[in-house]
């Protein structure tokens, strides 16, 4: 099942932009995922099982860098575009 996942970091620090490029960078290296970014958001696209396993991965390694960050996400099955 295909799955589109929207994405929005806030690290709860002075310098913002570092943290959300790194992040950025990271998901765009799987290729088995789509991955556009916006000024407000990421989107992640694919299969469900590979989006949800890099998500987890990917919010682990921020959280254990970061002291305080905050992930918003939202998630739609069946999204239109591949």
């Amino acid at each position: 099942m295909k799955v589109a996942v929207d994405i929005s970091l806030y690290p709860l620090q002075d310098d913002l932009i570092p943290p959300i490029v790194d992040v950025i960078e990271r998901l765009k290296s799987h290729d088995n995922l789509y991955v556009d970014t916006n000024s407000m958001s990421t989107q992640i696209r694919g299969e469900y099982d590979d989006v949800m396993a890099v998500l987890a991965g990917e919010l682990k390694s921020t959280f254990e860098l970061l002291p305080k960050a905050v992930f918003v996400m939202k998630i739609l099955n069946n999204p239109i575009a591949d």
